[in-house]
């Protein structure tokens, strides 16, 4: 063996290392905001008074109650997911590729503007606007579509509305990235090979896009699952969901065991969730750039 045969691993360890260690940053505040509170929370779900059991489960699996919950949270969060989606791709899209670049910076700025309020005002601010003496109301009242004031609020459709409020911009944000680095001259060419606008949106953009879209998903899904002040002000407690249910066991009930357990069972649906969902998308995904690349 050569010196240089010797010294190649060496060499590739260092390079591994160079191309990784900006990560460093990253990965250790990963582990102490996400990692370490799970490891102390999971021994928690199987301890009561002390002893090892698996009751906590077999309270959460038994009692239907904790299922509507799940499934009510579960339903919002997707919801407002695909509200999120269908809103923000062409609001996305107009920003990338029909704004003159001049005024770019500008529609970025109204995009982002929400985000530099707080979730508690943009929530409170919807009771103001969908209330039953709302902007709301008023306006229908005044125009004579209505006879009595409508219940707008305290109900799932208060909180899907706020929840896409205030997880839009992300939706926006993230589908712009993506699309600011996909070749406008491919739906060009696509039309110009007599593709419509619809046709070369299914087969060239949004496959493209695609990584932006998944990424875009996965974030809105996940913030508005694990959302607290939008459903418990917009949902007047009525409609409880998982965020709200551990809030209450941890802080009001006191009851570790049960509040960890739901936690748990949230972190392992959420997971399993988004693995089937991301497998369905890749196999779409990849029979869509097989249409574009066929068609082109």
């Amino acid at each position: 063996m050569t010196a240089a045969a010797a010294m190649a691993p060496g060499r590739r360890r260092r390079g591994v290392l160079r191309e990784t260690w900006p990560l460093l940053p990253a990965m250790v505040l990963l582990l102490l905001v996400f990692v370490l509170p799970l490891l102390l929370i999971l021994p928690e779900s199987f301890t009561v008074d002390g002893k090892p059991t698996l009751a906590v489960y077999e309270s959460i699996v038994g009692d239907g109650y904790y299922w509507s919950v799940i499934g009510r949270s579960f339903w919002i969060s997707i919801l407002s997911t695909l509200v999120c989606l269908v809103l923000g791709f062409p609001v996305a899209y107009y920003l990338v590729r029909l704004v003159a670049p001049s005024r770019k910076r500008w529609v970025y700025m109204i995009v982002i503007a929400p985000l530099f309020t707080s979730a508690v005002i943009r929530s409170l601010a919807w009771l103001v606007i969908l209330g039953r003496r709302g902007i709301v109301n008023e306006g229908l009242l005044g125009l004579g579509l209505i006879d009595a004031p409508l219940r707008l609020l305290y109900n799932e459709t208060a909180v899907v509305t706020g929840l896409v409020y205030i997880m839009i911009p992300f939706m926006v944000l993230t589908i712009a990235a993506v699309l600011e680095n996909v070749d406008g001259s491919l739906e060009e060419a696509a039309r110009d090979l007599g593709a419509g606008a619809f046709g070369t949106f299914c087969r060239v953009t949004f496959p493209l896009t695609l990584p932006g879209v998944l990424a875009g998903s996965f974030l809105v899904f996940a913030l508005c699952l694990s959302s607290y002040v939008t459903p418990a002000l917009l949902g007047g407690g009525r409609n409880k969901v998982m965020a709200m249910l551990i809030f209450e066991q941890f802080m009001r009930v006191f009851n570790w065991p049960l509040g960890a357990g739901i936690a748990c069972v949230l972190l392992a649906v959420t997971l399993l969730i988004i693995w089937g969902y991301n497998r369905v998308l890749s196999r779409r995904a990849v029979g869509s750039r097989g249409e574009g690349e066929a068609m082109l």
